[in-house]
């Protein structure tokens, strides 16, 4: 060490003892201790076991069915008040799901009595398991268009029922295995990958596109493409223009009026929301006696036929687990659970922030994953928590999860006794309650908020939708993810970096283009760094602040300033470093060094002093008198430094400046 630094170092050493603050380095940990503690926070960041802390052997038994089982936290406290809300509450979404269930069922190519089968026995299973007193289990549409669409690749719907049914079931089976898993092993950050801006695109181009597919219904179709593509719907519905019967298409957009209306006259009217949840099954007692007392059927307008009555099957026996169809029912189990799992655990998210309580993601991953397992043993298909309908459960005064059991036992009653009164309901009033019910899930609002908010945010948004639309449903959803993974790829890889001055009569320093009125301080360069130092960025990072550094120089080459001595690296946002990080941070010492310039760290956290420290970065490379607790702290003693031992830039035409 010259002599220079060595007086360099005594002076950092003597401004540290004045003040007192020095950096430390956490205390070594045992590497168990160290795993145990870091996979605690990845898996368990909301440390469900404290509850259990200190807890007699009886209470941690009580606790435990409490957490496993949600229904006896809140079945204790019930009460009169509290079944009267669920009651009504149950009723009127029951009164939307039936409607609902039989046109999903047909969505997805399944015979309509299997969507009530799937508002019975689910309900009943995330009333038990369910953490959420809102959400209203049931099927949806888009979850309906995914299974028709992928399983219908592989088999013919019209020419296999009973096969395709059997698929049906089984990809339930999986997806109801995928999400109960993401749930036991708290891997349901893997479902974040769905970014708000990706589920908003794929919902809308997934509503467009089962939208247009209703018009085989509303025109009174026999044959159809199985495409979902817009171009081909279009071109199947345009090429049949001779086959378009008057009636339905009268009858189908008579009942989209009613519905609209109804849903718009209850938007405004909160107040009314019942009416906007009777509709559905207020066109569907409409329609079916409209086609009895005209005998419609005989006119071309296509009605349900006959529903098998009886509560489910058992369907256990009829799953497949044998090639060549085993892996297209993986595919469609894995890809649906995904989307639906998505879709109920936002949705009740959205209502516990409503009525300020919490939800528990990874017991609503096993919830819906075992509604799904038992509901593939009893003859229904996958279920999760849809939008509409948890909207009406939460309209209409729902208090807990009673509500679920409620619908589900009305939906048995129906399915006991009143099934053959639908026999005479037509079909374009199913694809009049879906297309209303779809409209709903367009939120071209959301859409504008991410063009205001964010550029790329809007680009995944119109990628998922274009892809929907134009493509297919599973082509929509990866280049979605694909490009939100590419945009977390670019901010890890990409970090930001910025140079950072004084606020004026302060000792606060921020970054000079956010706080114009910011002022660098003469001789010193202040860096931020906003991002962990991975392999992923330690290349960019280098790069980066070689060229800040040559810019710096340039400036006050130019404007005759005291020249650069010091380079204070602001750590306060790296939360980590790895071993090429820390072959960065040598690099970058060695061409500061060579440029006759002195290397500062700013508030470097613990996990990085632990690493620096280990790899002898601090030590032979840098010396801990160097580190400060705050950028003010460093810029104080650098300009100390600069007052003390005046010293001249070296020579620009040295070797080291063409680095």
């Amino acid at each position: 060490m010259g002599t220079e630094d060595y007086t360099f170092s005594q002076g950092a050493e003597e401004l540290h003892h004045r003040h007192h603050h020095t950096v430390e380095a956490p205390q070594p940990q045992p590497f168990l201790k160290s795993l145990q503690y870091s996979v605690k926070e990845t898996l368990f960041p909301d440390d469900p076991f404290r509850q259990f802390k200190n807890q007699t052997a009886s209470r941690k038994v009580v606790l435990g069915l409490k957490y496993f089982l949600p229904i006896f936290e809140w079945a204790p406290r019930y009460n009169l008040k509290f079944f009267k809300s669920d009651l009504i509450a149950g009723i009127t979404i029951a009164s939307l799901a039936i409607p609902q269930g039989i046109s999903y069922a047909k969505l997805a190519n399944l015979p309509p009595i299997l969507g009530l089968y799937s508002s019975f026995v689910p309900p009943l299973v995330y009333a038990v398991l369910g953490s959420s007193r809102d959400l209203a289990v049931g099927t949806v549409a888009v979850a309906s268009l995914l299974t028709g669409a992928m399983l219908s690749k592989e088999v013919d719907a019209e020419k296999d029922p009973k096969l395709y049914l059997h698929l049906a079931f089984t990809a339930t089976f999986f997806a109801g295995v995928f999400e109960a898993s993401l749930g036991i092993f708290r891997l349901g950050f893997i479902v974040d990958f769905l970014s708000h801006a990706t589920i908003v695109g794929f919902m809308g181009g997934a509503a467009t596109v089962v939208s247009l597919q209703q018009l085989k219904g509303i025109f009174g179709l026999k044959h159809f493409t199985d495409a979902t593509d817009v171009i081909s719907v279009m071109r199947s519905v345009f090429s049949q223009t001779h086959q378009w019967r008057w009636e339905s298409g009268v009858l189908g957009c008579g009942f989209l009026f009613f519905l609209l209306s109804t849903r718009y006259f209850s938007t405004k009217k909160p107040k009314f929301f019942w009416v906007a949840a009777m509709a559905p099954l207020t066109s569907v007692i409409l329609g079916s006696l409209l086609v009895y007392f005209t005998h419609a059927e005989r006119h071309g307008v296509q009605v349900i036929g006959n529903l098998k009555k009886g509560l489910n099957p058992l369907s256990g026996s009829d799953l497949i687990f044998t090639s060549p169809y085993m892996s297209t029912a993986v595919k469609t189990g894995l890809i649906t659970g995904i989307i639906a799992l998505a879709e109920g655990i936002a949705v009740g998210r959205s209502f516990a922030m409503f009525k300020n309580y919490n939800i528990d993601g990874n017991k609503e991953m096993i919830a819906f994953g075992m509604m799904n397992i038992v509901g593939s043993f009893t003859s229904c298909y996958l279920t999760t928590g849809p939008f509409s309908r948890s909207a009406v459960n939460y309209n209409a005064g729902c208090k807990t999860a009673m509500s679920n059991i409620v619908m589900a036992i009305a939906v048995m009653f129906t399915l006991l006794f009143l099934t053959p009164l639908f026999h005479y309901t037509p079909l374009v009033v199913l694809s009049a309650i879906i297309i209303a019910a779809m409209l709903g899930l367009i939120d071209y609002q959301a859409a504008i908020h991410l063009w205001k908010v964010d550029k790329f945010d809007f680009l995944v948004c119109m990628s998922a939708y274009v892809g929907v639309v134009f493509g297919s449903v599973e082509i929509g959803l990866i280049v979605a993810v694909a490009i939100s993974i590419a945009r977390l790829l670019l901010f890890v890889s990409r970090p930001r970096t910025a140079v950072k001055g004084n606020i004026p009569n302060s000792m606060i320093y921020r970054n000079t283009e956010q706080y114009p009125s910011s002022r660098t301080v003469p001789g010193i360069l202040i860096l931020e760094i906003d991002a962990p130092i991975y392999f992923a960025n330690a290349s960019y990072l280098r790069e980066r602040i070689i060229r800040w550094i040559d810019e710096e120089e340039e400036r006050v080459k130019q404007s005759g300033e005291s020249s650069l001595q010091y380079i204070i690296l602001d750590m306060s946002a790296v939360g980590n470093i790895d071993t090429s990080g820390i072959s960065m941070m040598e690099e970058i010492k060695k061409v500061i060094d060579r440029r006759a310039l002195k290397l500062v760290l700013a508030n470097p956290k613990g996990e990085v002093v632990k690493k620096l420290t280990r790899s002898k970065f601090i030590g032979d490379h840098l010396g801990k008198e160097w580190m400060f607790l705050t950028v003010g702290e460093a810029v104080e003693a650098c300009s100390y430094m600069l007052h003390t031992f005046k010293t001249e830039p070296a020579s620009k035409n040295e070797p080291w400046n063409s680095v």
